[in-house]
């Protein structure tokens, strides 16, 4: 079915089941060990090239952790940041803290680093020289759309922000001037819920729909 104006149709069923994929989308910390289907990883990091890019620069860049080393050096910089970040809350707060389990990255099977490229010239430059950030954007972007879909496959991920991105970087030996937007743990979760793990523990809740302003 289609529109007057020419776009898909789509049920009201699929705008359900959209709903509830957003819902069960979760951020994951507890995964299976067992391996990813590299067909199925393939699918859900193509739909990358979908997602929204200023001038269309598609600066996302991804590297694949397979060796022990690698991923040694990002767990061990988890660790010294997750060290770092606990000694700045005190009382109930630490001892809260000190019990989330923060990262899936001694269990999952896929480790990859998101980057974005600021040097890329695809794109020309459109809508960046006002607001350079606007790559950085773009990619936080094509992770949603690979998270989503990711999801619909049953697969979960894990976006660990606890670590040292410039460390990250020089570990991992990448470019000068790509920057490090997320380190993503990827696998079959162990469990599953349509509830946030931060609000199932008590440290923070939803606030609800955002807050729209009127001029």
């Amino acid at each position: 079915m289609v529109d007057p104006v020419g776009t898909p149709g789509f049920s009201r069923a699929f705008r359900d089941d959209l709903n509830r994929l957003m819902a069960w989308r979760r951020d994951v910390r507890s995964f299976r060990t067992d391996p990813l289907d590299p067909e199925v990883l393939e699918t859900c990091l193509s739909t990358m090239s979908l997602a929204p890019s200023v001038g269309l620069s598609e600066p996302w860049r991804i590297v694949r952790l397979t060796s022990a080393a690698a991923r040694g050096h990002a767990l061990d910089n988890f660790r010294e940041a997750n060290a770092d970040a606990l000694a700045g809350y005190h009382g109930e707060d630490a001892q809260l803290y000190s019990s989330l389990k923060l990262s899936g990255m001694t269990q999952a099977p896929v480790q990859l680093a998101v980057f974005c490229d600021d040097a890329t010239t695809q794109g020309r430059g459109l809508g960046t020289r006002t607001m350079p950030e606007m790559r950085h954007y773009s990619v936080v972007c094509a992770i949603q759309q690979f998270w989503l879909v990711s999801r619909a496959h049953g697969v979960g991920v894990g976006w660990v922000s606890i670590l040292d991105p410039a460390c990250l970087a020089r570990d991992l030996a990448v470019p000068d001037d790509w920057k490090l937007i997320a380190y993503l743990c990827v696998g079959y979760p162990e469990s599953s819920s349509d509830t946030p793990e931060l609000s199932r523990v008590g440290w923070e809740d939803r606030s609800g729909p955002a807050t729209i302003l009127d001029r």
